[in-house]
């Protein structure tokens, strides 16, 4: 068998706000297993400034896989637990080499588009006219759950924002996540909580800043309405390390990245202890190209959650890999005419 691996930068249709600032392009990486004319893909999906595995020797640890590929995966995953984008890269690759159709990692009532996930419908920050603009489109495209990202512009226009929704539709019509990405300093996290309470919001994401776990225990204990953690399960490696984190933060949620938690299995994982404690979950896409999104989708609809999940469409770049993943009435479907681009696979 041999491995390579192959730097790609997505280039963004339009500059994409977050509370960590602007982005143009978004660095990923795959991995090409290669054996008896065959070749299987893996994405490792890392986010600058975000992942735990943004560090100095990632590509030497990319170089060191392909050269120790013969470990095999499961191995070389229990190898990489400082590195969850490239575990995840890794478990992709070898199913991806394994099965008929290298995109076609988990076969389903998804892949055969039969059924399909619902996802929510993801406003990016910006200006408040943009924002207002976002969250008029995904109505009109069918969504019944929106995310907003908040904390980048005015809180009060923030709240505007939200006023506007709930003015024209119901929590019954549609369902609200904000998602603060720790925008929120310790001491106004429950006021401002207590504000966006009014709104009947499904949930707020990451609140305050990761790794102020007493501040964040104190604030799932009381807030009005739920709390999901997201960054702060970055970084968190160990089966029981992610067992006391959640015992101690007693989170309402948790959201799932497969590219920031260790792929699969890093992701069963938090369900499993999640399901324990009565935890609810959704999983999430993380700006991965459309082969790491396929990856993720076919597995998320394997879980049977009913709830909404946050995968994106890879709509947001203009140099995507063609796919058969689209988006119809928010739901994402596995289309039976569009088609993968499978030149790229010769190419890398």
């Amino acid at each position: 068998m041999k491995a390579t691996y192959h730097k790609y930068m997505l280039e963004f249709k339009r500059p994409s706000g977050t509370s960590r600032g602007i982005m143009t392009e978004k660095e990923t990486w795959f991995i090409v297993l290669e054996e008896n004319g065959k070749k299987g893909i893996g994405e490792c999906g890392i986010l600058r400034g975000l992942s735990a595995d943004d560090r100095e020797d990632y590509e030497e640890k990319l170089n060191w896989v392909c050269q120790n590929i013969h470990l095999g995966e499961k191995a070389l995953w229990e190898n990489l637990l400082e590195f969850p984008s490239i575990q995840f890269g890794i478990e992709m690759a070898f199913l991806s080499l394994k099965s008929e159709n290298p995109y076609v990692l988990f076969p389903s009532d998804f892949t055969n588009n039969s059924r399909s996930i619902v996802i929510n419908g993801l406003v990016w920050m910006g200006e408040e006219a943009f924002m207002k603009e976002q969250i008029e489109e995904k109505i009109a495209q069918g969504f019944i759950c929106i995310k907003l990202k908040i904390g980048a512009i005015d809180f009060e226009k923030e709240l505007d924002l939200l006023r506007f929704i709930r003015t024209h539709f119901t929590a019954k019509q549609i369902e609200i996540r904000v998602d603060a990405n720790g925008a929120f300093s310790l001491n106004e996290a429950l006021d401002k909580i207590k504000q966006l309470s009014g709104f009947e919001l499904h949930s707020i994401e990451q609140p305050i800043q990761k790794n102020n776990t007493d501040s964040m225990a104190e604030l799932c204990k009381n807030t009005p309405f739920p709390i999901a953690l997201d960054e702060e399960l970055i970084g968190v490696f160990l089966f029981e390390e992610k067992e006391a984190l959640l015992q101690k933060i007693k989170p309402q949620y948790i959201i799932l990245k497969p590219s920031f938690v260790g792929g699969f299995r890093g992701t069963q994982q938090w369900i499993t202890l999640a399901e324990k404690y009565n935890i609810g979950w959704w999983i999430t896409s993380a700006l991965e190209s459309n082969v790491g999104l396929n990856a993720i989708a076919q597995w998320t609809f394997l879980q049977n959650s009913n709830m909404p999940q946050g995968l994106g469409t890879g709509a947001l770049y203009t140099n995507n890999i063609d796919c058969p993943l689209e988006v119809l009435k928010g739901k994402l479907w596995y289309s039976k005419t569009k088609k993968w681009d499978t030149t790229f696979l010769e190419k890398v």
